[in-house]
């Protein structure tokens, strides 16, 4: 019998993994109803395979801690994988598997979904293709939204800084204006919210959207109270009013309001994903593919949007995002945060309100070790 040899890849073997830590400067510091933030904690990752190919990753880590605890994590994981074929689905159910135990969220999950990022794109790098492409998608423009600064402030300071924000998007990386803009809200009065928004309104083209983020501030009946005032100013989505596992007193909101609910970006894996929707708690959902459980998850739970039909968007991280929301049956928005300009050599641009995964095979991730020697490491 004659044998037909394949032209397929034959899998990468798991060597090791080397993380990184560097507070990133904020362009824009973020005021939220939780925190300032002016840093970014970063974890960079390259997992390295026994033929040279070097996936990579970077995680928001929220803390110095949260860095920390996830690279401990990702080497341990590593070493449970080690010498194992690189097919990424396969060690994300593994490792899931090996860790239920200590219990597979945050750090744990953040570390699973960081390993998974960088096996996909080594993936894709030998493959030669784009990671999007992998995916069985085309690479094509998905809308984005700016969602640098606009924290709490006063009226003014908003109004500057959303001039400041524009004026910033006419720079090279940011070729035309965004089409949307997210103001984080969650002041202590009503009254204050609405000079807020109004605020960033009238410094902004009538045309542009606004997004309204509480970071989980308020309780359900007054995030009701606000919504209703708010969904009155033409509001483009309500974003995490209250506590965002909270799904009773989302739905309630979701039920009761017109303006789209929309939670996610703590989703703790594709399965909080189902039991939120089949709670009904919200409109509109916006994974982080570094707690959604990388690029598996992220896959899986963009089947689950699909089968709602329900728009999916992204959270942080837009140059992996970039790539899973061209791959999504239900995208929405990218989340377009300039974070990864200190650490890359090649920034995501935006162009025309919207931006466009990496021809680059893989991710298209390259660190920028020049950059890197002048960041605060961690």
């Amino acid at each position: 019998m004659n044998r037909v040899a394949s032209s397929a890849p034959q899998p990468l073997t798991i060597r090791g993994v080397t993380t990184r830590a560097f507070a990133a400067p904020l362009n824009f510091a973020l005021g939220t109803s939780v925190t300032v933030i002016r840093t970014a904690p970063l974890l960079l990752v390259d997992v390295h395979t026994e033929e040279g190919i070097v996936g990579r990753a970077y995680l928001f880590s929220y803390t110095n801690a949260g860095a920390k605890a996830v690279a401990l994590l990702l080497t341990e994981a590593v070493e449970l994988v080690k010498g194992q074929p690189a097919t990424p689905q396969a060690i994300y159910g593994t490792l899931v598997r090996r860790l239920a135990l200590l219990g597979v969220t945050g750090p744990v999950r953040m570390a699973i979904s960081a390993l998974d990022i960088a096996l996909w794109d080594a993936a894709a790098i030998a493959a030669g293709l784009p990671l999007a492409e992998l995916l069985g998608a085309r690479r094509r423009a998905i809308p984005a939204y700016d969602s640098r600064g606009l924290g709490l402030m006063r009226p003014e300071s908003l109004a500057d800084e959303a001039q400041a924000l524009l004026a910033d998007e006419a720079q090279a990386l940011l070729a035309d204006a965004m089409r949307a803009i997210k103001l984080r809200l969650g002041h202590p009065t009503l009254g204050e919210d609405l000079a807020a928004l109004r605020a960033v309104r009238g410094a902004i083209p009538g045309e542009i959207g606004v997004m309204v983020d509480y970071n989980q501030a308020l309780t359900p009946a007054e995030a009701i109270r606000r919504g209703r005032a708010l969904e009155a100013e033409g509001i483009a989505w309500l974003e995490e009013p209250v506590r965002h596992d909270d799904y009773r007193g989302n739905a309630k909101i979701a039920r009761t309001l017109d303006v789209p609910l929309q939670i996610g970006e703590n989703f703790n894996g594709p399965e909080a994903m189902a039991e939120a929707l089949a709670a009904g708690a919200c409109d509109y959902v916006m994974p982080d593919v570094g707690r959604i459980g990388g690029i598996t998850g992220w896959m899986q739970a963009a089947g689950i949007a699909a089968a709602h039909g329900i728009e999916m968007s992204s959270h942080l991280v837009p140059e992996v995002s970039v790539h899973l929301l061209a791959a999504t049956p239900t995208a929405h928005w990218l989340e377009y945060v300039d974070w990864g300009d200190a650490i890359l050599e090649e920034p995501l641009p935006a162009i025309d309100g919207t931006a466009t995964p990496s021809a680059r095979p893989g991710v298209g991730l390259a660190w920028d070790e020049a950059k890197l020697e002048g960041l605060d490491a961690l």
